[in-house]
């Protein structure tokens, strides 16, 4: 369900895969990889928000000052390209991957992304994306709003459990000092607050089809989401 097979065709651009699904299921992580496959462009939506906090700081602009944000982000045009294998970040043309990483930048973008207009502004930027080229795009609310017409949406799931463990090993592994069940903890309540959010809440698409990858490996849960790509006839462009 939620796939529509058709005849083989070659598609050159303005294909897209959604992934949605709460947080630690490995959307990030599978996207990039499935993108790298298919040649396609990974659409880094936090880095959007990044470039766009990045722009409010360069001008000035408080996190609190609502009016001069809306009025700005109408000024702003980020996009993603890849040169030479590298994910760029561009703002208004400029590459910005090596700015947007800083704390201050991250606290900006927290504080910015619940206003209305900066989504809107970002979600139309990245509509822009996919109509222009082939896209795998992860989020909360890719396959619902920002690319309700994805030619595959999947909902990637995986038990709370298992998410805190994956979190929990990959903080390890970091020398972090942490705690098992605070973590799946912190993961439930994340997943409570994306679930209620006034706009945009993480739901599953009714045409996504849900992979729960508790049980799989990263690369069981991308031979499915091949599977569907091929199933709307898609194929790579070789000739």
């Amino acid at each position: 369900m939620g796939v529509t097979k058709v005849t083989t065709k070659i598609l050159i651009m303005g294909y897209s895969i959604a992934i949605d699904g709460p947080a630690g299921a490995g959307k990030s992580t599978i996207a990039k990889e499935v993108a790298k496959k298919l040649g396609f462009i990974y659409v880094d939506t936090g880095a959007m928000y990044r470039a766009m906090a990045l722009f409010f700081l360069r001008r000035g602009i408080s996190p609190e000052d609502t009016k001069r944000i809306e009025e700005e982000c109408e000024q702003v045009n980020i996009s993603i390209q890849y040169q030479q294998g590298v994910q760029v970040v561009l703002l208004n043309g400029e590459n910005v991957n090596h700015l947007i990483r800083t704390e201050e930048v991250g606290k900006m973008a927290s504080a910015t992304s619940t206003n209305g207009q900066v989504r809107r502004k970002l979600v139309a930027l990245q509509q822009e994306l996919a109509q222009s080229c082939c896209v795998v795009m992860d989020g909360r609310d890719i396959g619902t709003c920002v690319l309700p017409s994805a030619d595959v949406k999947v909902y990637l799931t995986a038990d709370s459990k298992v998410r805190a463990k994956r979190r929990y090993l990959e903080l390890k592994e970091k020398g972090e000092v942490c705690d098992l069940n605070t973590i799946e903890e912190d993961i439930k309540a994340r997943d409570l607050q994306d679930m209620n959010r006034k706009i945009s809440p993480l739901r599953q698409a009714q045409d996504a089809v849900l992979i729960d990858s508790s049980q799989l490996s990263p690369q069981e849960v991308m031979e499915k989401i091949y599977l569907l790509v091929q199933e709307t006839g898609y194929r790579e462009n070789k000739e």
